[in-house]
């Protein structure tokens, strides 16, 4: 259970990394593409804002891989050391992943998209574009991660399982 909850953090800390690097370094709208239409148009296409910004987005974004995959490979790891067959790989991946979707519906959506100046930080064109109105903008890929999480984890503990 330390080992799921630890994973846990280490998955929003990542993804949290994928969507600071992209949004406030590097800035290229190919990195926006699940956000609301209104602000894709509100959004300029703008040059580096400062000299080394994109360098710096990448080395996040690369620091947020690395612990996408060390978040993986401890729990792979701690799983095969302790015997996990299916069903426990299985739970084990489904709460991850169900977790990182209820993390990004709640924080990335709720709190910084709805609540909060993290976007309108980055892009003052923002300012009165975002707000309250736009939860729950994206509910249809959210239930649809909801629901290709079963089987991605089915496979995933299959194959944790043969180990």
């Amino acid at each position: 259970m330390k080992i799921t909850v630890l994973v846990t953090l280490m998955v929003f800390l990542a993804y949290f990394l994928v969507l600071y690097g992209g949004v406030g370094f590097i800035q290229d709208k190919r990195f926006f593409s699940s956000a609301p239409k209104e602000n894709l148009d509100a959004i300029p296409d703008t040059k580096e804002r400062f000299p080394s910004a994109h360098s710096i987005g990448w080395v996040i974004e690369i620091i947020a891989i690395l612990l996408f995959l060390a978040a993986a490979a401890l729990s792979v790891w701690d799983g095969v050391r302790n015997g996990f067959g299916f069903l426990d790989f299985f739970v084990r991946f489904l709460a991850v992943l169900y977790a990182m979707e209820i993390y990004d519906i709640i924080f990335f959506d709720w709190v910084l998209l709805c609540h909060s100046n993290f976007f309108p930080h980055f892009y003052p064109e923002l300012k009165g574009v975002v707000g309250p109105h736009m939860f729950g903008y994206n509910k249809r890929t959210h239930i649809r991660h909801f629901v290709i999480y079963i089987p991605a984890s089915a496979v995933a503990a299959w194959l944790c399982a043969l180990l």
